[in-house]
């Protein structure tokens, strides 16, 4: 067993030692917030923090995080509270989303140690490859959630997370909901 702490609770994965901890996130813990990009640590879609440390998870054993404190995008704040995630919507940063949470963890990286970063510092800090390229607009919404970190700004609270099924089956007529009659639907 390797124990470590993800998303402040104590998680024991029955594994082996040389498990990339992306692998243990996504297909054990079910944690699938962390992406699978390319598994070679070049993308950042795997990005959680690590002992408060931005790190590419495919490129980390679950025998090296062993004992380590692990925050994963759903850990970041389940309510999207967390200045970045504020931030990087109200700066419209966030496109087609796969590269978002690998992007929103290593902002909140660097933020937890510099809340007034320079341009050159975000790009250094979050080498995340982005096919949208939302780059100028990343760069403004780490600057934006660093002022709000740092008390200089608030931003107006992005949508509440998910969907009831029902409602968005009636917003998406071909989706079906187990159970649901077709006035639930809102079919005719």
């Amino acid at each position: 067993m390797t124990a470590m702490t993800v998303n402040e609770r104590p998680v024991d994965f029955d594994m082996d030692p040389d498990t990339p901890l992306l692998h243990a996130l996504r297909d054990a813990a079910n944690l699938t917030g962390t992406k699978y990009g390319c598994g070679a640590g070049d993308c950042g879609a795997c990005m959680v923090l690590v002992d408060g440390e931005a790190l590419r998870s495919c490129l980390v054993t679950i025998g090296e995080a062993e004992g380590r404190f692990i925050t994963t995008i759903e850990g970041l704040s389940r309510d999207r509270s967390h200045p970045v995630q504020q931030a990087l919507v109200a700066e419209q940063a966030i496109q087609c989303g796969f590269c978002t949470p690998g992007i929103a963890i290593a902002a909140a990286g660097l933020l937890r140690g510099n809340p007034d970063p320079s341009e050159a510092q975000i790009r250094d800090a979050i080498p995340n490859l982005c096919r949208c390229g939302v780059y100028p607009r990343l760069v403004r919404a780490v600057q934006r959630a660093g002022r709000v970190m740092r008390r200089r700004e608030t931003i107006s609270a992005a949508p509440a997370p998910g969907i009831d099924p029902a409602d968005a089956a009636r917003a998406v007529p071909g989706m079906r909901v187990e159970d649901a009659s077709p006035d639930d639907l809102g079919s005719d």
